[in-house]
């Protein structure tokens, strides 16, 4: 007999009837399709990670300026693409997971602890989390870059990219990155490689966040680049005073309502005979 208890976790019970509704016809819907730039380089001195701000609902823009770089632990950053519910969620999850860690081992958490933890929840739902996250963080043994796809799979690279306009970020990448690169030009490099998914990709779009982390200390710069403020328009729509005419005039309209009780004879009268 079924437990009458929902057990905790996704359901695939529905994969079975899915599968029958396929075999008499009925198209099943398609995959939701994402947009995000995100990107992460490693710098002499810790980690510069960048994200786009556009968030997307199929053609629609629900919002322009949504924050994509997540809190893991203080020497630690993640950002997200795909799903935005999957990534915001997925990073809460490990961020507490994290600082449980810290607080029963003493110990400031390292960066390869909290992607082993990302990688193994991924890995578990087989890419039904639509969640693609870019690492970064500095603990005892230096700055850490990682990827981890929705899947579980993992990479550590000194320069990374993920989500619909990473092939146009890692262009810049692949050009410009040079290993020893100081903060302002890790810096100018993540920016320069967030504005061509920016500009190359419709998925991604608005503003550009900006997070820096050293040993000592973590920088978030929100907004760090505005490239698509809405500027003034070239032709003013004002027309004069009196170019549309309009009533001055008051209309009353007085309604006159009469209430005829029912049973009370005459011909309304209801038949008991």
């Amino acid at each position: 007999m079924a437990s009458i208890y929902n057990k905790p976790g996704f359901d695939f019970t529905n994969v079975v009837r899915n599968s029958f509704l396929e075999t008499k016809g009925i198209h099943l819907p398609k995959a939701t399709s994402t947009g995000t730039t995100i990107v992460g380089c490693l710098f002499k001195d810790g980690v510069v990670l960048g994200a786009d701000t556009r968030a997307t609902n199929g053609p629609i823009v629900a919002d322009k300026n949504c924050e994509k770089i997540h809190y893991i632990a203080q020497n630690i950053r993640c950002c997200g693409a795909g799903t935005a519910a999957d990534t915001e969620f997925t990073t809460a999850l490990i961020s507490s997971n994290i600082e449980l860690h810290a607080l029963s081992t003493g110990r400031i958490p390292r960066v390869v602890t909290a992607m082993t933890m990302l990688k193994q929840m991924l890995f578990r739902y087989q890419g039904n989390i639509g969640a693609a996250l870019v690492l970064g963080g500095v603990d005892e043994t230096g700055p850490n870059l990682f990827t981890v796809a929705p899947h579980g799979s993992t990479d550590k690279l000194p320069y990374v990219t993920m989500g619909s306009g990473s092939l146009a970020a890692m262009s810049i990448f692949e050009t410009e990155w040079q290993a020893g690169l100081d903060r302002d030009a890790a810096v100018a490099l993540v920016s320069k490689a967030i504005q061509a998914g920016i500009f190359n990709d419709l998925g991604s779009g608005s503003n550009v966040d900006v997070c820096i982390i050293t040993k000592d200390r973590t920088d978030m710069l929100r907004n760090y680049l505005t490239p698509n403020e809405k500027v003034e328009k070239e032709k003013h729509y004002k027309f004069r005073r009196g170019t549309t005419d309009w009533k001055k005039d008051r209309e009353i309209v007085v309604f006159h309502e009469e209430v005829r009780p029912i049973g009370a004879g005459g011909t309304d009268a209801m038949d008991t005979s």
